[in-house]
């Protein structure tokens, strides 16, 4: 530890650190642009001038000076205050006076630091230097005239995202950021080129000249569309849902945010169900609450317990999971699933089917072995997280399954479960790099356990975990990566039980409620089954319905989910459903007392502590405990059965996932984009 004063103020900070660093952990505002803590340093915008004892009589750029010992470090004298008003004049000679009309106003660093750093005259009368838009894709919003070549754009590109795409050409006032080739940007992640611009060069472009920072509501909830769990916060105004931006979890997403995320939030506005219908002569009319549950108390008169069943679907929040099994208990019946997808996912225990060395676990590995999985596609800020510790060096990364550019280097060992059998003899060199490992992982995605034998996938990747010393009471180096927000929570309240979705399809049941659930084939289920649809949108399960309940989406509801790491996480209400929607579990409670088997709880607390009764894990709200593993017992399943028909990808198009997704312009017009970059839609 080096000990620097700042201003007075003595702090200990890291060796390697540099001075900008040891300011703020004086607590002392240093101005920048080109600075970014998770980024490399440039040390190009000249804005972090600091003035420092015994050293040559200049100002230095403090965020690419490095501390020493006894350091003396002064941020407010004459010489600093000159140097960065000259600084910040230099970067206004071409600024473009676009504060009334510029989208980043009122959030805008370049704004905020002139107000604060700079002068209240400029010099120069010459005409400013403007350059031509390029056009980035259907996402970000491109104003290049504003930028100030702070670099972050293309660091974030090249290092975080791992997508090199965004570069400079020519030099000085000449320079151009920009694709070089025009077309729009690839990265799941490149929404976060709009969070990291501190002026308004680049900025949303759905978002565009729809509101003012100060005229939104803010509302901190969590992401539903991946299983990641991403800390977001909601902007809105009105019963409108305007922006989603990441909060900083450094265990979760950092403050980074997939795109899809961030921009599929038009979809909240189209396809919606605001008001229950009913099939009357094969046909849907609209109806009211009343006679929509009358029409399900009809059908379920007379029918066995056995007969009726449900499933969840991905974006069902706790709350609603345990309330729909608890009618269907009071009803007779323990039909109950949530893989929609039909994975072998063992549910015995918790470590079976979870994301068990964390998120933030994975910057400890040394060896990882991809089944499977695309996390590119299938949790891009775990890949995100996994090439941060690439970066660090020293690791080493394979993959069972179809080849992929996951922006980084993956040594591919085989495209089948039967691979694994390499592995687990030693035949295949990669079984001594796991073995030789300190902190191995194995990573299961759901596309390896959704076949006919999932279950084998599922014991060999255990027995192999086991086998290469990723099982120890301090690590835990088995992970099942999921894609559906819904799914870990749903195995934790018990909610897959009883018949599985394939049993219940081709008739296996005579009613069948869908809370939520679109991600199966519905012409598979029987053409007697009666079909109780409970959603938020018009998708394939309310195409399907024989009633149709209207449900409110995630950002307009109290809800309970759980990551694929196991973190209990909670969303809030940021904005109220349209029509007569209301909350799920509200819903299934109104129906229980209008069937006399009334729901024993009738508040959203007296449901949360149904689900602590359910499972002690709801207790433990935003805390996941690093744990081992101590029982190498494995899940059920033959771990030599193991077929040698290659996995394929488990999502096909990253942008239309989920109902929200597929209903948003926005995501459509990333799938355009995405099928043929240089045509990107404006």
């Amino acid at each position: 530890m080096a000990k620097v004063t700042i201003d007075g103020i003595e702090v200990e900070v890291p060796n390697g650190s540099n001075v900008l660093q040891a300011c703020e952990a004086a607590g002392i505002e240093v101005p920048r642009f080109c600075y970014h803590e998770r980024l490399s340093v440039a040390g190009n915008c000249r804005m972090c001038l600091v003035e420092i004892e015994k050293a040559p009589p200049k100002p230095f750029a403090s965020c690419a000076y490095p501390v020493n010992d006894g350091m003396v470090v002064h941020t407010d004298t004459p010489m600093v205050r000159a140097a960065r008003r000259g600084v910040m004049e230099f970067l206004l000679i071409n600024h473009p006076l676009d504060c009334p009309i510029c989208d980043q106003g009122g959030e805008c660093d370049l704004q905020d630091q002139s107000v604060g750093f700079g002068g209240d005259s400029s010099r120069y009368l010459e005409n400013k230097h403007a350059v031509a838009n390029p056009n980035f894709g259907p996402l970000v919003k491109a104003t290049m005239t504003r930028c100030i070549h702070c670099t972050r754009c293309i660091r974030f590109s090249s290092e975080i995202a791992g997508v090199p795409e965004m570069g400079a050409t020519a030099r000085g006032e000449n320079m151009l950021v920009g694709t070089y080739v025009e077309k729009a940007l690839s990265s799941e992640l490149s929404g976060n080129l709009i969070d990291i611009c501190p002026v308004g060069a680049l900025t949303s472009k759905p978002y565009a000249f729809a509101a003012r920072p100060w005229e939104l509501k803010k509302t901190d909830s969590v992401d539903v569309l991946d299983a990641v769990g991403s800390n977001i916060r909601i902007d809105s105004r009105g019963a409108e849902v305007l922006r989603i931006l990441p909060r900083l979890n450094e265990d979760v997403n950092e403050e980074w945010l997939a795109d899809k995320s961030r921009f599929a939030l038009d979809g909240l506005k189209r396809r919606r169900l605001d008001s229950a219908w009913v099939k009357k002569d094969g046909k849907l009319t609209k109806a009211s609450w009343p006679d929509a549950f009358a029409a399900i108390a009809d059908k379920l008169a007379g029918v066995a317990g056995d007969r009726i069943g449900a499933i969840a679907g991905d974006l069902a929040d706790a709350e609603s999971m345990v309330a729909l099994k608890d009618l269907l208990a009071s009803l007779g019946s323990t039909n109950l699933d949530a893989r929609q997808d039909g994975a072998a996912l063992d549910v015995s225990r918790r470590d079976f089917y979870s994301f068990n060395t964390s998120i933030a676990g994975l910057e400890e590995a040394d060896a990882i072995l991809l089944i499977g999985t695309n996390p590119r596609h299938e949790a891009p800020l775990i890949n995100a997280r996994i090439r941060k510790r690439v970066l660090a060096g020293g690791l080493k990364i394979a993959s069972i399954g179809p080849a992929a550019d996951l922006t980084y280097k993956v040594q591919t060992i085989g495209t089948s479960p039967a691979d694994i059998a390499g592995l687990l003899d030693g035949s295949n060199a990669f079984a001594q790099v796991l073995a030789a490992a300190k902190k191995p992982v194995i990573i299961v995605g759901q596309g390896a356990l959704a076949r006919a034998d999932g279950a084998a996938v599922l014991a060999a990747a255990w027995k192999l975990a086991a086998q290469v010393g990723a099982l120890t009471p301090e690590w835990h180096g088995f992970n099942v990566l999921h894609t559906a927000a819904a799914r870990v929570g749903a195995l934790d309240v018990g909610f897959a039980s009883g018949k599985t979705l394939a049993q219940m399809l081709g008739g296996g049941v005579d009613v069948l409620w869908l809370l939520g659930a679109d991600e199966f084939d519905t012409a598979a289920i029987g053409p007697n089954t009666f079909v109780i649809y409970q959603g938020h949108h018009g998708d394939a399960g309310a195409a399907r319905a024989d009633v149709i309940l209207p449900g409110v989406a995630y950002t307009e509801k109290e809800g309970t989910y759980v990551n694929t790491e196991g973190r209990v996480q909670r969303g809030a209400l940021a904005v109220f459903g349209p029509g007569e929607a209301r909350e799920d579990w509200k819903i299934i409670r109104a129906f229980s007392a209008m069937i006399d088997k009334p729901l024993p709880y009738d508040t959203l607390e007296q449901v949360r502590a149904r689900l602590v009764a359910v499972n002690p894990v709801f207790d433990r709200v935003d805390h996941l405990p690093r744990f081992g593993c101590s029982d190498l017992t494995g899940p059920a399943g033959d771990a030599q059965a193991l077929s040698s028909v290659p996995f394929t990808a488990k999502i096909a198009n990253y942008y239309m996932t989920d109902p929200i997704s597929r209903a948003s312009a926005t995501m459509a017009a990333c799938t355009d984009a995405h099928q043929s970059p240089s045509l990107a839609a404006e």
